[in-house]
């Protein structure tokens, strides 16, 4: 049973990898893998330890996907992965940190499940398309075929995984200092034309100023810079603190009111220019961002 134990700790951080990129929330992912460390105790001559537990782990995942859960909460259109602190949730030594970065994650889920898993494990974890395969009872030009349409999706947001994390850090600043401040002249000048933000309030009702849940993607930089102006206001007061923090391996910057986090507030960058624009206020969803200080 040591054994055991040690070979599946070893997987542990790309196990819990796989499954927050799949369904983009860290409690389900951590269920997922407890799972899987279930079955892995139950198994006797495994040809490939690595192999087992990531067909487990792939397969818990598509199956929670396949729940109604799940297709509830990722048919909103407001609806945005998990933020998290990597090194807290124990997954910051993983391989590929731009592949778990927000604006992937958010692509990821434009995808359908097979599609994701397809991805994942061909361009992560180098499965090859016979193994893919029969782990998801498709034929081996049916898999070609959905990576071919996932790299597809990737292709079109390739310029922001191309931007040096200073830069970003530095974007990232002015945007806060901006919205805080009502500075509308600058948030419209390091907004790209066709900026997109997503506000994430959860399934209840929150407001942002005199509005209710955005509900939807907001696309075009005057409208994303008019609703920064409406929540901006929301953003000023004594009781905030604003804290610079690193989330899904990039600069990232959390909210706190009397020591919980209340908002995380993440962008993508590319060509000097502000592309999305990530607003999570679902409180419930704040819990792997890191303490105040």
């Amino acid at each position: 049973m040591a054994g055991a134990t040690e070979t599946f700790e070893e997987h542990r951080p790309a196990l819990l990898a796989l499954a927050y990129r799949m369904l983009g929330d860290m409690a389900r992912a951590e269920d997922v893998v407890q799972e899987a460390w279930v079955r892995w105790q139950r198994q006797e001559d495994v040809e490939s330890n690595k192999a087992f537990l990531l067909t487990t782990v792939t397969r818990l995942c598509l199956d929670e996907l396949g729940s109604a859960r799940a297709r509830r909460e990722e048919s909103r259109g407001d609806r945005l992965p998990e933020p998290v602190d990597l090194d807290q949730a124990g997954i910051g030594r993983v391989e590929m940190l731009d592949q778990i970065s927000m604006a992937f994650l958010v692509i990821l889920q434009r995808l359908t499940p097979a599609e994701r898993a397809v991805l994942l494990l061909h361009d992560v974890f180098d499965m090859t398309h016979a193994d893919i395969a029969a782990l998801l009872g498709k034929s081996d030009a049916a898999c070609r075929q959905l990576l071919k349409r996932a790299h597809a999706h990737v292709a079109t947001e390739r310029r922001v995984f191309q931007t040096s994390r200073e830069e970003h850090r530095k974007l990232l600043a002015a945007f806060v200092k901006a919205t805080t401040g009502g500075d509308q002249d600058a948030l419209l000048n390091m907004l790209a034309e066709d900026a997109v933000l997503v506000a994430d309030a959860g399934p209840g009702v929150v407001r942002y100023g005199g509005i209710r849940n955005i509900g939807r993607p907001v696309v075009g930089r005057r409208k994303v810079a008019a609703l920064l102006g409406i929540v901006g206001k929301q953003s000023r007061g004594p009781t905030l603190e604003f804290r610079e923090r690193t989330l899904n391996g990039g600069p990232a910057v959390v909210i706190f009111q009397g020591g919980r986090p209340v908002t995380a507030i993440l962008v993508s960058v590319a060509d000097g220019k502000v592309r999305h624009v990530f607003l999570h206020v679902d409180a419930a969803r704040l819990g792997h961002v890191g303490p105040p200080n």
